[in-house]
């Protein structure tokens, strides 16, 4: 089950955005004593947060706020007032050593009949959120991602322009393009400036930028870092470093290989994507739909949007990689179910995708059980090799359904 989001559009109308996570968090909150929502910042977490709270009993937090962070000066005694709410702490990070005090509470509950829906934690993605969550909350906190809008929260129609903007929601829901693009430039500029130093990393926000860049000229190619260091005048490791930054924050989606055919000689490096299409866009300089599809990057672009969409809507447990062998055959995107069934997932820009040879190659190496390629038309039909051609709206659907 899902729910209408209204999020504003500068105007008397408003639009309504099906986030699919809401479920997921209802179930998870009704279950677990703590719940983790991650995200970049301004992908919609507070809305979703503030939504879920009108049905049950809460309170919120924003620890960003000094009246906010004053309240828990004492958090056990503050909280422990609050026993019977659901407590949302938005940008949690802010407040690491907040978790161990969270853990108390959760026990002292538990004993006395308190076992789910106690808190929801708000917060950017990162290492050291992660870690702490993790040593002091396990077996009491369960995760979940909330990305970007995605292609199967729009109707088709809107398609074009959730790609061309990408899906923060202040950016897709801009009154035109250009005031799009503005929004996601300063996005990029306050993430560099601001939000990922406070997040404790030292990096100068050029140097973040560049290479920011280079992996959105680069989208959906395979991993080179020793071009990349080149490039940026440092080392292997550092470029380590800032990738893992950036996937840390969501904000970068680094896809492994397929490797589990041993008799196949298959590619090692994964893919690495920038995983909002609209970011990709705004770090090319690509603020209108024309720009973006004569430039080079348009078809890795819209392979990024399917991807997100389609890992987004995926059952729980799903594992994702793409396949290629030395040889050339090759699956952008492999999904492996919960079960072990295997979908072979095949993207193209054209509204008539010629499928190569190197796919019907690679799914002779996999026999999966789907074998889908998805094209920005509306129109489903079957084509040689029980190949499925769909658009990514009803790929999603029919994923939403499998086991």
């Amino acid at each position: 089950m899902t729910i209408l989001v209204y999020l504003e559009r500068y105007s008397d109308n408003a639009w309504m955005i099906n986030r699919h996570t809401r479920a997921a968090l209802a179930q998870r909150l009704d279950s677990m004593p703590a719940v983790a929502l991650l995200g970049p910042r301004q992908v919609g977490k507070t809305t979703l947060a503030q939504t879920i709270a009108k049905n049950r009993p809460s309170l919120y937090l924003d620890l960003e706020s000094d009246a906010d962070r004053a309240k828990l000066a004492d958090p056990e005694a503050y909280l422990a007032g609050h026993a019977a709410e659901l407590v949302i702490l938005d940008e949690v990070q802010r407040a690491p050593g907040l978790f161990q005090q969270l853990r108390g509470l959760i026990d002292r509950g538990r004993r006395e009949g308190l076992r789910a829906g106690r808190f929801l934690l708000l917060g950017s993605a990162s290492l050291d959120l992660l870690r702490q969550s993790g040593e002091s909350l396990a077996g009491r906190i369960s995760y979940l991602e909330l990305g970007p809008i995605n292609g199967f929260e729009v109707s088709p129609p809107e398609l074009p322009s959730l790609w061309l903007r990408g899906g923060f929601p202040d950016s897709l829901l801009a009154p035109d393009d250009g005031a799009s693009l503005r929004w996601r430039r300063d996005f990029i500029r306050t993430y560099l400036e601001r939000d990922i130093p406070q997040l404790g990393p030292r990096i100068a926000a050029e140097t973040l930028r560049r290479f920011w860049t280079m992996l959105a000229h680069q989208q959906s190619g395979l991993l080179n870092a020793a071009n990349l260091a080149r490039a940026l005048g440092v080392d292997n490791k550092t470029i380590a470093a800032y990738l893992d930054l950036l996937v840390d924050l969501l904000l970068v989606r680094r896809l492994e290989p397929w490797h589990s055919n041993a008799g196949k000689r298959l590619v090692k490096s994964p893919r690495i994507y920038v995983r909002d299409s609209g970011l990709v866009h705004a770090l090319l300089g690509l603020g209108t739909l024309d720009e973006v599809l004569g430039h080079p990057v348009a078809g890795a672009s819209w392979e990024s949007l399917v991807i997100e969409t389609l890992i987004a809507v995926a059952p729980e447990g799903t594992r994702a990689n793409f396949y290629r062998t030395a040889a050339g055959a090759e699956i952008d995107l492999v999904l492996t179910l919960p079960l072990g069934e295997i979908w072979a997932i095949e993207i193209k820009r054209s509204l008539a995708p010629r499928i190569e040879r190197g796919f019907h190659q690679a799914c002779e190496d996999l026999s999966p059980a789907r074998r889908i390629v998805v094209y920005p038309g509306l129109e489903a039909y079957p084509t040689s090799g029980d190949i499925t051609v769909m658009s990514l709206s009803e790929a999603a659907h029919t994923l939403t359904f499998a086991r």
